[in-house]
């Protein structure tokens, strides 16, 4: 038994599981294309002092322990599951700048090619670290397009910040993306990242309505769909998915990002279904394989049927403000004893409260996600120490 702390106060008595569930770990996932957005594991003993210069001891790119971070792309690679890499998953934007950034995709890049991984990564703007222009947010673009694609890893366009302070209306996004795919040697994900996991990502495309702004991706699609291999949404509306990827041009893929909704979309309809690019399948990884096994062999009750009670602790993690669902992605790779400490890039370990942490634990217990589940148990009691939670 062990003591958590509830929301608004006082603690309650929970019973751990003492039996791991037992997975599969093995074949590959043939009816869905499957991506987990993957998280980076900081060094604990790396000098994080505030306001460290980039490229310092401080600086980000010293902050990763890349070990832990490759280890853990292996463990996904093993369920079958493609990387997102250096995605908002992986603190792009929060506490890994593009310097980390390039050196995480070169290192994961490489290791997908020894072990046969499927990998996509992110290509953004985040080297430009104060007011720019058009023609600058191209150039940051292309860079990091150019590099990678030298690494031989599929690309994923994503939102920039940068791109909605210096575009005047639809016509801007238009040119740029329409430049940028022309120019893609392989067809590319687009990435529509909502200001729920980014305030500054408020009116993508042109415009805060979203009925308008979907025009506009749509648009951009229309021109170019031999260079979109898919997109990757990420607004937590289904019906606005379900609406969108039926007017997608043949060929071009929908992959849900709805960390919400993901059992309903990835299963689909009569008329299609969604592949899935996920953060929530980082600490999912074993139930979302399995999930989705089961779901090739047509038994989509069956994938349900797994995957339907995740949604509670995804919605938990996801919980307003949404873009600190990394916190408890990590604190679960922690306790789930895929690294050896909570401790994250940036300090973002301390971005959600005790009682939302000790929250995550439970679900997460209760879905049997702990592959030892008195080593989670233990670790949750340190921190609970930590943090003066009587025994």
């Amino acid at each position: 038994m062990i003591r958590l702390p509830r929301a608004g106060g006082g603690v309650h008595a929970y019973e751990p599981r003492t039996e791991p569930l037992a997975l599969a770990t093995a074949g590959a996932l043939t009816s869905r294309t499957v991506f987990s957005a993957a998280h980076i594991v900081a060094d604990p003993y790396a000098d994080t002092t505030p306001d460290s210069p980039p490229g310092s001891a401080g600086g980000t790119p010293t902050a990763v322990d890349w070990d832990a971070t490759l280890a853990f792309r292996r463990h996904l690679w093993s369920h079958g599951l493609g990387v997102a890499e250096a995605m908002d998953t992986a603190q792009r934007g929060m506490g890994l700048d593009w310097t980390g950034a390039a050196e995480l995709i070169r290192r994961s890049a490489a290791e997908a090619k020894a072990v046969g991984g499927r990998i996509a990564c992110g290509v953004g703007t985040d080297q430009l670290t104060g007011p720019a222009d058009l023609v600058a947010v191209r150039k940051a673009y292309e860079e990091q397009l150019a590099l990678v694609e030298e690494t031989g890893s599929q690309a994923v366009l994503m939102a920039s910040r940068a791109l909605v302070a210096a575009a005047d209306g639809p016509d801007d996004y238009l040119d740029l993306y329409g430049h940028l795919l022309r120019q893609a040697s392989e067809p590319v994900v687009l990435h529509w990242l909502g200001p729920m996991f980014d305030p500054a990502l408020e009116g993508y495309w042109g415009s805060a309505d979203l009925d308008a702004a979907t025009e506009t991706f749509l648009d951009v699609i229309a021109a170019h769909p031999d260079k979109v291999d898919g997109i990757k949404v990420s607004l937590l509306d289904a019906r606005r998915e379900v609406e969108l990827r039926r007017r997608l041009p043949e060929g071009v893929r929908c992959y849900t990002g709805d960390d919400f909704h993901y059992p309903e979309l990835i299963a689909g309809d009569e008329q299609g279904f969604s592949h899935a690019l996920l953060g929530i399948f980082d600490p999912l990884a074993p139930l979302a394989a399995e999930a989705v096994r089961t779901l090739d062999t047509g038994d989509v009750a069956g994938f349900r049927a797994i995957l339907d009670p995740t949604v509670d602790l995804s919605r938990h993690l996801f919980q307003t403000p949404t873009r600190y669902y990394k916190t408890g992605v990590v604190l679960l790779a922690w306790l789930a004893g895929h690294q050896e400490h909570f401790t994250m890039v940036g300090g973002l370990q301390s971005a959600r409260s005790l009682p939302h942490l000790a929250r995550a634990y439970e679900l997460a217990d209760g879905l049997g996600l702990f592959p030892d589940p008195a080593l989670a148990e233990s670790r949750m009691r340190s921190l609970l120490t930590v943090y003066g939670v009587p025994a």
